[in-house]
């Protein structure tokens, strides 16, 4: 089982390693990176994606961008810092996790504020082990939640990737999948291609077959075939920022999924660690949707598959609204109902 937590970002103290997972499924390759700009590179081209994997990235990639800082007064070392932060954070606009990281690695340094700058430095170090840890133990409680949703012999659809890969371990969405094969039950999976990279065809499909575990592959316009066949029984998804109403920021094609479910009476379900959860965004309307190049559409993964010139609309993300979501599961629990009041309790003291 080994294979099945293949950790995508670590950092050994110099040097940082990403899982390149542009190249998936044929070639398994870490990118050695020892500066901020690989790291920001990794972010934008998707070397590294999932949105606690780009946090867990981002707070290391602070680390790289400080070594070689001022040290000799704090005042200095912040606006040093203060640039690289804001440097990475112009990367990939959607994901919050991305600047809840950076925002976080800011905290701790404004609140070590009176040691020496060397130190602070090896403190934000670990503030970053520290992410990567929590993650990890996110996930783990993500899935113990969404597992009591599921039975024993159940097929669930998934849509993009939101397993071990795009976290720390685990993943958010599939948590619940690989808990419930370390438990003897028998989960069975539909995902769902996710045009135009293919994060389901390349990850979801190949970290499922790593663990063990019966995947079955499809093309996302099949969705509404396999769930009229009374193939699958719930839906469950990762998110990349959820609105302080409910709304949720996920993969394009997610919104599509969402209705298919509930016109065919299948709960539909979001995994999302409270890192996802943006309570100064009201509703999805306020999420940045990225849009991406053309040549993803009309020459994915090289080949020509489009007239030359045709106009082409690439957003990234879209938003499900939140009254086609069954239930949104994070580690503290499991929300349903009033979601603007459910979301807020999560942050109350």
């Amino acid at each position: 089982m080994e294979e099945t937590y293949l950790q995508s970002v670590k950092y050994d103290g110099e040097k940082l390693y990403i899982l390149d997972q542009t190249k998936l499924p044929q070639v398994t390759e870490f990118l050695e990176i020892d500066n901020i700009e690989d790291v920001w590179d990794a972010i934008k081209q998707l070397k590294v994606r999932g949105a606690p994997a780009i946090g867990i990235a981002a707070a290391y990639g602070l680390v790289l961008g400080i070594k070689d800082s001022p040290e000799n007064d704090f005042d200095s070392f912040y606006k040093f810092f203060k640039e690289k932060e804001d440097y990475l954070a112009t990367s990939r606009p959607t994901a919050v996790n991305l600047f809840w990281a950076l925002k976080r690695m800011n905290r701790r340094t404004k609140a070590e504020s009176s040691k020496p700058v060397k130190e602070i430095k090896r403190l934000l170090e670990e503030e970053a082990h520290l992410i990567r840890q929590e993650d990890e133990n996110v996930c783990s409680s993500i899935g113990q939640n969404a597992l009591s949703l599921f039975e024993d012999g159940m097929t669930v659809l998934t849509h993009c990737n939101a397993g071990g890969i795009a976290t720390a371990r685990y993943g958010t969405a599939l948590a619940p999948i690989y808990l419930a094969k370390e438990r003897g039950m028998d989960i069975k999976v539909y995902a769902d291609e996710t045009r135009p990279l293919l994060q389901g065809a390349r990850l979801t499909a190949w970290e499922l077959m790593q663990a063990g575990i019966d995947v079955t592959l499809i093309t996302d316009s099949m969705a509404a075939m396999v769930m009229q066949q009374g193939k699958v029984q719930a839906v469950i998804v990762g998110c990349d920022r959820v609105a302080a109403n409910g709304d949720v920021a996920n993969k394009i094609g997610t919104y599509g999924v969402a209705l298919l479910a509930k016109a065919h009476n299948i709960p539909f379900y979001v995994a999302a660690p409270l890192s996802t959860i943006d309570l100064e965004t009201k509703t999805g309307d306020e999420i940045p949707i990225e849009e991406r190049a053309a040549e993803e559409i009309t020459a994915g993964f090289g080949k020509s598959t489009a007239p030359e010139g045709v106009k082409v609309f690439n957003p990234a993300f879209d938003v499900t609204p939140h009254h086609l979501i069954t239930a949104i599961i994070t580690e503290k629990g499991i929300m349903r109902g009033n979601y603007s009041e459910e979301l807020a309790r999560l942050f109350e003291k």
